[in-house]
Formats: C-alpha cells, structure tokens, sequence
C-alpha cells in the first residue's frame, strides 16, 4: 500500500484568551486537543460531530489558516507544519478548502472572472489575459455554470451557484487535496444534492482526497470510506464508514447514529436504540476531566471522570476512546 497522501500527528490548535489593558492571557479555548489520522490519495475522509467539536479548526489548521499550537502535518512526506517559503508554495497548490458559506467567502465587489484568474496571476500559471479567461471559462464548464457567469458578480448569483464558483476556484491550481467545510449546509435542500453529485463526479474523475467535515451523519455514510467522530476537541471513534454505521462502540457514536433517519426495514433493525443527548456539549475553555463525553454519557462509570481513555484499535481500522469498551 502506498504511502498515505496527509498524515496528520497529535494536532494541538488552543487559543488564547485575554483580558486587561496588557492583554495578558487568562485563560485559553482549547480547540483541538493531540488529533492524529491519516488521509490516502483519491479518499474521502469525514470529521463528524456536534458543533463546537473542532471539526472546522482541524481543516483550517491543516491548511495554514491557524498556526498549530502543537503536533505535526506531513503531506506527501514533506512536514508542512511551520510553512515556510518553499513549502507553502507547494503545499497552497496542492491543498485548497472550500467554505460552509460561500456569500461570505467570496468577495462581493469583485466578479466572478476577477475571483478565478486572481490564483492564476498569484502562481503565474497563465501566460496572458487571454490564456486565463479561457482557462476561467473552462473552471466554470468543470462545475457545470456558463462560461458567461465570468461577468456576473456574486451578488448575481444563486446560493449554489456561489458554492459552485467556491469549488471552481478550489480546483483552479488542480489540487490533489481538498478540505470541505461543510460545504452543503448553507444551502436549500434542493441546491445540496446538486452540488454533491457535482463533487463526487470532480473527486473520481480528477482523483483528489477530500476531508469533509459534517454534522449529517446519513450524508457522510453514502461520501466517505472513512469516518473519525470528534468531541471537544477529540477524536472518540475512527473507523470505516459502513463498520462505523453497522457497529458503532462509542456511546456518542451511537447516540448520533440512532438520530439519522432510516427509508428501509433493514436500516432500521441495524440502528442503535433511540437515545438523546443531555445537556449542551461543555465549553472547551473549561473541559470536563477524563472522557470528556462523560457529564452526557448514560453509561458513565468512576473512571471515566479521572482518566482519559486512550484511542485503541480494536479491531482492524476501527479505533474506539472508550473505558467502557477498552476495558470490557
């Protein structure tokens, strides 16, 4: 098996808090606490969970958005953890991320042409105007919008057809690796499978990894191979998709999946028994001790409030931090 495409070693991303006129730190959130997983070339990777887990910090961080407070990034065996000069270049041609909202994430006064030949220009791809808006015209065929959109301005366009300019220029450089911030969640139901068929059809044609990151647990069961679910920071559960849908082990595992909604007999027999989730999910400045899904967790025992449980493989590729499971 080759080398994986991203590895990704005990990510740390905290952030300051301060108070006072010298600004001095009282406190910090922390975001993302020793996240590790690995992403193969051409997969769909998904983060899952609550709002508030640190699924978005873990795709900014990785693509230089947030500094790393700690841990390590490799990508194509090359440690794009510090980006410096040489490996930024690389690493921003290779890696791109598309946003949860794409009104906020492209610039209303600039038109759709200026938005795409702005990558070009940067990494001097194109020899001439006419060169880029030819290539333009081909970013917009490549989403299935008119080459004519290149005049429109966002404001002009629809919810989806923003997202599809936003993927547009994602695919600008031909990255190889691209992090989907829940990119369907701004939009109409209707407008979500669209763009979704439109992203699974660019992924196997031009054979990129994605990392999506998601709450919808039923979409990310028919997108990804595999699928880590995050609490506070954490990673609790990382398995393949269907073994994680068929045989979840982590009590907040079961307690998302017993939520998705179901359309045949044998969904449903395979589902966990309905349960609900007490209270909010604890702030991140202050966690809870030990498992930190244990205030939440009906099956609570003492050491779960004293001790963090380590992420163990369990069986083949499914790795569970759970007492309760560990230690059965």
């Amino acid at each position: 098996m080759s080398d994986p495409l991203l590895v990704v070693k005990d990510l740390v991303k905290r952030f300051p808090i301060r108070a006072g006129i010298f600004h001095r730190k009282v406190a910090e959130v922390k975001a993302v606490e020793a996240v590790s997983f690995d992403i193969r070339g051409g997969e769909i990777f998904s983060l899952v969970g609550e709002s508030g887990s640190g699924k978005s910090t873990v795709g900014k961080t990785l693509l230089g958005i947030y500094r790393p407070t700690d841990g390590t990034i490799r990508f194509k065996g090359k440690d794009v953890t510090t980006l410096t000069k040489e490996n930024a270049r690389f690493f921003k041609k290779e890696a791109q991320m598309v946003f949860q909202d794409p009104k906020s994430s492209l610039n209303p006064r600039r038109s759709i042409k200026s938005t795409l030949e702005e990558t070009l220009i940067v990494h001097k791809i194109a020899r001439n105007g006419r060169e880029r808006e030819r290539m333009v015209g081909g970013l917009l065929e490549m989403v299935e919008l008119p080459p004519n959109y290149m005049y429109k301005y966002p404001s002009m366009l629809s919810g989806g057809q923003r997202q599809r300019v936003a993927i547009a220029r994602a695919l600008a450089l031909d990255p190889s690796f691209i992090v989907l911030d829940e990119p369907t969640s701004a939009l109409d139901v209707s407008v979500q499978a669209k763009i979704i068929r439109l992203l699974r059809r660019l992924q196997a044609k031009r054979q990129m990894a994605y990392l999506f990151i998601s709450h919808d647990l039923s979409l990310m069961r028919t997108m990804a191979s595999r699928t880590a679910v995050m609490y506070l920071g954490r990673i609790y559960e990382l398995a393949p998709t269907e073994e994680l849908f068929t045989n979840p082990l982590y009590p907040y595992t079961k307690t998302l999946i017993s939520a998705v909604p179901v359309v045949s007999e044998e969904e449903r027999r395979m589902k966990p028994e309905k349960q609900s989730l007490g209270g909010e999910i604890p702030s991140p400045i202050n966690p809870p001790g030990g498992c930190a899904f244990h205030p939440r967790c009906s099956l609570v025992e003492r050491v779960c409030s004293e001790q963090l449980p380590d992420l163990v493989e369990v069986k083949p590729g499914h790795f569970v931090r759970c007492h309760g499971v560990t230690n059965a």
